[in-house]
């Protein structure tokens, strides 16, 4: 099984299509121990580039060369980044919760470090994946685009240090140094351990509420949509530049009937127990505190996190929905995977394991 979980094999509906704009480059893909980083880096080795990656254990994908350390080691980074034209920097500290100065360090710091020293080496494009929580500010979103990334307005340390981050980024864009930030929402699909498989953990337990009435709709994006859109990305950064693309299924639907159907396609019951949004965001920021305390309260959940927090309960009780008009125009590309394609996947997956 791939890093891509169970559907590795059949999601290559629209990959030939999107290898063929590929010229041969040398890319480096940050973070391709992950979920997004792995399958970059597979469908670029595949299009016939050169790959090389930087992350603190083994990538794991065959046919890329791999330079173990972390964006936060100048000495790491300069020797992933030597002799490569292009990079796609996924590598974050994602999390609902910790300490903002760890944050920082990978997230700002980091994206500094790995920006400055691909343009002392002649990098020629730069991918940056960012988040559309960089420029929420705890309301609904309803039908926009991507709007500016803003440190001071965005919910929790994980939002502002990818909202500077991002800054960062773009503001280094040039005609000699090509910068287009992506903001995939809310990635889900088999194999992913963010969302997907705490949402179907959770549920499982019996720890999965819902918010209000579950009908505010929100847009995801199943995860080998992901990677194709960061492919087409890679093509796409030699056109237009200097901007940042929210990319989603573009097809919203009322969270509680997505989160209940994630939960039933591993297996769980849906989330019948429902807690006002109000009630769950003083709550959340009240748990949210106690966990920066050292008290070992991370055992209480078994994957570390809090159960919720202020920013978590604003993310699954408002609406957010983009317009994908531009997204799809810049990149050339639509999913190949709808939503239901998708849990059905899910689905097999979970019935496998």
């Amino acid at each position: 099984m791939g890093a891509l979980g169970f559907e590795v094999d059949l999601d290559h509906a629209g990959a030939p299509q999107l290898h063929e704009r590929l010229a041969s480059r040398r890319v480096l893909v940050t973070g391709a121990s992950g979920i997004l980083g792995a399958g970059v880096s597979r469908s670029l080795l595949e299009a016939g580039n050169e790959v090389r990656t930087l992350q603190r254990r083994p990538s794991g994908v065959a046919g890329a060369q791999d330079v173990l350390g972390s964006v936060t080691d100048p000495d790491a980074v300069a020797a992933a980044v030597e002799g490569v034209d292009t990079v796609v920097h996924v590598a974050a500290m994602v999390s609902v919760s910790g300490r903002e100065a760890e944050f920082e360090a990978v997230n700002v710091e980091g994206t500094r470090t790995l920006v400055d020293a691909a343009r002392r080496a002649g990098v020629v494009r730069f991918v940056h994946i960012s988040s559309p929580s960089v420029a929420h500010a705890g309301s609904s979103i309803v039908g926009e685009g991507a709007g500016p990334a803003d440190p001071r307005q965005a919910r929790g340390p994980y939002a502002r240090t990818k909202a500077a981050g991002e800054l960062i980024a773009l503001d280094a864009d040039s005609e000699r140094f090509r910068v287009l930030a992506l903001r995939p929402h809310l990635m889900w699909g088999p194999g992913d351990m963010q969302l997907t498989d705490r949402i179907v953990q959770r549920a499982r337990a019996g720890r999965l509420p819902v918010l209000g009435s579950g009908a505010s709709l929100v847009d995801t994006l199943y995860t080998w949509n992901a990677v194709e859109a960061v492919v087409a990305a890679v093509s796409a950064v030699d056109d237009v530049h200097g901007e940042a693309l929210v990319v989603t299924n573009g097809e919203p639907r009322p969270v509680g009937e997505l989160i209940a159907q994630i939960a039933m396609a591993g297996g769980a019951q849906a989330p019948s127990r429902r807690v006002s949004p109000r009630l769950a965001r003083g709550v959340g920021a009240v748990i949210e505190k106690a966990w920066e305390l050292p008290l070992g309260l991370g055992r209480l959940t078994g994957d570390g996190e809090p159960p919720l927090t202020q920013f978590l309960a604003e993310q699954l009780s408002t609406a957010h929905w983009f317009d994908q008009r531009r997204t799809r125009e810049v990149l050339g590309w639509e999913p190949t995977v709808s939503l239901d394609e998708g849990l059905r996947r899910l689905a097999e997956y979970y019935a496998a394991r």
